[in-house]
């Protein structure tokens, strides 16, 4: 396990504090909708480019962890582009308000969730009423949600996708930038509803540019015991053109992590290179999804230029995206990419699945370790071109 230091503040006082009241447009009072019993936040700016595309809006839900909801980005031409794979706010709050279990297992389902203190798949001993499991973490046992479960009779009930997709966010601040808006949202996560080993704090920003959306989490251990942290999110990249076998997706990553099979989706130990096989996505200009189902988990990652870039490309709709990763802690990147759906699922993430588990031996899974009072940040950025 690796331990890792950085710079942590809150945010200035001076702040604009997002206000609780109605939205007022134009001298009538309008009600900001809300999901998960907190508003709504929107930033927005004006597309000022004829030549290129620019991102022009991001919609996101503070009552479920800063869930991103909608990113809208202009092409000329075009007009807005949806980035995140295409929800009304009205059938996302019917998905999240109406239709989600306890656990909030239907925020990973849209949008772009925040994972954290673990995202992907962790097994355990199950307790006997299969709501729990049971796991190891340097000596110390871990009891977690049991939230997710294959199909076939097969299937192994085990934790899934973090403790905050249910999460109010505890102070909400927008801010006007040059050339756009930013929204910080500060989670006091505590121990995470009794399951985590010490309490954290999260400080999740989100910033709207024309160049640029970033998403960043700092995690701070604020309690007296070292914890594991990864962190990560689940965004479902739109595919505009809806012809999915055409559109092509660049991973700079050698090896994969072998798994059982694609109903489980557990990790085996070992890493397998990709040269030459359908997982070899590093080609310039991506490689084409064509029919082929992915729910991997790319590793070995090649950085240039402080970044481990994805691309996805959709060449009939003249449509390209970048999701940068900036942080040095992120080790994997995980693509869930069904052949009958019109999205990509690309998630740049600190671990491999599964990280407690015996199969992986002594191999590094790369979970951060953080001592009382140290924290770690993620980092991600997107930019859209035409290819």
């Amino acid at each position: 396990m690796k331990t890792f230091v950085h710079a942590f503040s809150l945010l200035p006082l001076a702040l604009p504090v997002l206000m609780a009241g109605p939205l007022v447009l134009a001298g009538h009072a309008q009600a900001v909708p809300e999901i998960g019993g907190q508003k709504i936040v929107t930033l927005t700016r004006k597309a000022v480019s004829a030549t290129k595309p620019e991102f022009t809006s991001i919609t996101l839900a503070p009552g479920r962890g800063m869930e991103i909801i909608q990113i809208k980005a202009n092409f000329p031409g075009k007009g807005d582009v949806d980035v995140l794979d295409p929800i009304t706010l009205d059938a996302a709050k019917k998905k999240l308000d109406v239709d989600d279990d306890a656990f909030g297992n239907l925020s990973y389902r849209l949008g772009a969730a925040f994972l954290v203190p673990y995202p992907n798949r962790i097994r355990g001993k199950l307790s006997a009423d299969g709501k729990t499991l049971t796991t190891e973490w340097q000596g110390h046992t871990l009891t977690l949600p049991a939230n997710n479960i294959g199909t076939l009779p097969t299937a192994e009930r085990h934790a899934m996708h973090g403790l905050i997709l249910k999460a109010k966010t505890d102070d909400v601040i927008v801010k006007k930038i040059a050339g756009g808006e930013q929204v910080t949202g500060i989670l006091h996560a505590g121990d995470f509803g009794g399951y985590w080993l010490s309490k954290t704090d999260l400080v999740l920003t989100i910033t709207l540019t024309a160049e640029a959306v970033d998403a960043s989490i700092v995690a701070r251990n604020v309690g007296g015991e070292a914890e594991p942290i990864a962190i990560a999110w689940h965004p479902y990249f739109n595919l505009p053109s809806g012809d999915r076998t055409q559109a092509k997706v660049l991973i700079p990553g050698a090896t994969t992590a072998a798994v059982d099979n694609y109903d489980n989706v557990f990790p085996t130990g070992k890493l397998v290179p990709v040269k030459g096989t359908q997982y070899d996505l590093a080609a310039p200009g991506g490689v084409a999804l064509g029919s082929n189902f992915y729910d991997d988990n790319w590793n070995t990652l090649t950085w240039k230029n402080g970044a481990v870039t994805v691309e996805v490309i959709d060449p009939a709709a003249h449509y390209g995206l970048k999701i940068e990763g900036l942080s040095p802690e992120i080790k994997a990147i995980q693509m869930y990419a069904p052949p009958t759906k019109s999205f990509v699922a690309i998630e740049h993430q600190y671990n491999f699945a599964d990280p407690f588990g015996k199969e992986w031996g002594s191999t590094d899974t790369h979970m951060v370790t953080l001592k009382p009072g140290e924290s770690t940040k993620w980092h991600v950025r997107l930019k859209v071109f035409v290819p």
